[in-house]
């Protein structure tokens, strides 16, 4: 009998520990740029800023796909996760830390977005969408893939998953034009 639980290859571990090099490289930056905890709580904030504000799996790089591949975890329960550590360092810092935010371009535009619900909580909603969306599609192909089924483009599924996917390029569209509404040409 074939074994049919694939198994990671080189290359998933090797961009998950340059990703994690990464994150690693950025923390020591900021903690020689400010210090230890500065950097700490500044690269934690970054790393939140990227869960909650961008419409894309960003920490499905670092914890999603390799549990999905190592451990068979599915994605959107990695994910979960995920946006809820977000949201409690969120919570946390901008309760007892607040001051952190000020550190960097990224940790002050992650500051004026959650303290302005209207209209910047879009931002957050729709990139949840977008997240989670792109992680259902992903944890979906994942499985066919897994179990070689051939017949999913062929079924009523597969129309089901082209209409999850135009409406990840609607909230991506919708996410863009939100984002350009914090005029961010002038920061950078």
């Amino acid at each position: 009998m074939k074994d049919t639980v694939a198994r990671p290859s080189k290359q998933v571990f090797i961009k998950f520990f340059l990703l994690l090099a990464l994150l690693g490289g950025y923390f020591a930056y900021l903690s020689y740029e400010f210090d230890l905890l500065t950097g700490g709580v500044s690269a934690l904030l970054t790393w939140s800023f990227f869960v909650l504000c961008t419409p894309i799996a960003d920490a499905g790089f670092l914890l999603d796909f390799p549990l999905r591949l190592l451990f068979g975890i599915r994605m959107i329960l990695s994910e979960l996760a995920v946006w809820t550590i977000a949201i409690l360092v969120n919570v946390f810092s901008l309760s007892y830390a607040a001051s952190y935010y000020d550190t960097t371009l990224i940790t002050k535009l992650l500051r004026q977005i959650i303290i302005t619900p209207y209209p910047y909580w879009g931002v957050i909603v729709l990139s949840g969408i977008g997240t989670f969306l792109s992680i259902r599609f992903g944890d979906e192909l994942m499985d066919v893939i897994h179990h070689r089924d051939r017949r999913f483009f062929h079924s009523h599924q597969f129309k089901h998953e082209l209409v999850l996917v135009a409406f990840f390029f609607v909230a991506i569209f919708g996410y863009y034009e939100l984002i350009k509404s914090l005029n961010l040409e002038g920061s950078f």
